[in-house]
C-alpha cells in the first residue's frame, strides 16, 4: 500500500513539475458489442489431503556481527529537461 502511495504521489509530482505533458489528440468511444448465448464450464475437482504442522528441531546458527565505516564512493546523477 505504500508503494501505491509513492506511485501516485510521484505521478502528481511529475504532472505538477512539468515533467510530463499530455494532450488529447482524438475523443474516445465506445464499442459497440453484442453478446448472446453460452455457458460457462462445469468442473469436477478431486484434491489432495494437506496436513501443516510444525516441530522442534536443532539447528546451528552463525552469529555475525556488523560494523560500518563511512568512505566516499562515486553516485550517478541524472540531469531532466522539462517537457514542452
Amino acid at each position: 500500500m505504500i508503494v501505491a502511495v509513492i506511485a501516485v504521489l510521484a505521478v502528481i509530482a511529475a504532472f505538477a513539475f512539468g515533467l510530463v505533458d499530455i494532450n488529447q489528440t482524438k475523443k474516445a468511444s465506445m464499442p459497440e458489442v453484442s453478446v448472446s448465448g453460452g455457458q460457462a464450464p462445469a468442473f469436477d475437482v478431486d484434491t489432495a489431503k494437506v496436513s501443516v504442522g510444525s516441530k522442534n528441531t536443532d539447528v546451528t546458527v552463525p552469529k555475525v556481527e556488523v560494523g560500518t565505516k563511512e568512505e566516499t564512493v562515486k553516485v550517478p546523477t541524472v540531469d531532466v529537461q522539462k517537457a514542452n
